[in-house]
């Protein structure tokens, strides 16, 4: 009589890599990404061409600060996902993770030095980078071991702009303001899913939030910043 086998199997785990993700959901993650570093390639060569023809250095310099810091956050991202040896997933996620720092202070960066300017603008610049700084400065040391506090970094970065809400409102037309909240809005929401570990694909879907937020923004530049044809900024009010 054939004896029992006894032995026990480990449970089988869906998660496949060292990020703790699916197969299914670091595929959907790098192609998430892939696509967001693909437009933002795209709107980094039609800002600067619009800036070019239409505006000065400082639309020029500007919107290229806020171009390479949409594609270096989307490709740091596409390739953290995309590469699957644990060594080189773990750098690269330092990088992703510092990337986000750029981008968000890359974002202010074409209101704080065309459509602020002077005061109010320098000091916004300022304030703005220091944070970028002083988030990385976090990423790096052991402060970075405390749950959440990058992610409430981000957050709290994005919404500065709260501080200077008046001059704002004063020098970007609300068409600028509404594209900069629906923009603040979408990474907002899309925190809560990176967040929910728990939730099957919670990653791709908040790569799909940052997408959204960076294309509420690149419009907001492209129609507000850069003077473009007064009636394509019309169109959006």
């Amino acid at each position: 009589m054939r004896a029992m086998n006894t032995t026990t199997q480990p449970p089988l785990t869906p998660r496949v890599n060292s990020a703790g993700y699916t197969l299914g959901e670091e595929i959907a993650n790098a192609i998430t990404s892939g696509i967001g570093t693909a437009l933002s390639i795209a709107g980094l060569v039609v800002m600067v061409v619009y800036a070019t023809l239409l505006g000065n250095v400082w639309h020029v310099v500007s919107v290229t600060i806020f171009g390479i810091a949409l594609i270096l956050s989307h490709l740091s991202s596409t390739l953290y996902h995309a590469v699957h040896p644990p060594r080189a997933k773990s750098v690269l996620k330092v990088f992703d993770h510092l990337a986000i720092y750029v981008l968000i202070a890359g974002t202010y960066t074409p209101f704080t030095l065309v459509n602020l300017r002077g005061v109010w603008g320098w000091t916004l610049f300022t304030l703005i980078w220091a944070l970028a700084v002083g988030g990385v400065l976090i990423k790096l040391t052991r402060l970075n071991n405390v749950k959440y506090l990058s992610t409430a970094f981000y957050v709290a970065m994005g919404w500065t702009v709260v501080l200077v809400i008046g001059p704002v409102i004063e020098n970007v037309a609300m068409g600028g303001v509404w594209l900069l909240l629906a923009g603040g809005i979408s990474y907002t929401v899309g925190v809560l899913f990176y967040a929910w570990n728990s939730m099957p694909y919670n990653h791709a879907i908040w790569h799909l939030f940052v997408i959204g937020g960076s294309v509420f923004h690149f419009f907001a530049v492209l129609f507000y910043v850069i003077p473009l044809a007064p009636s394509a900024a019309a169109l959006l009010g």
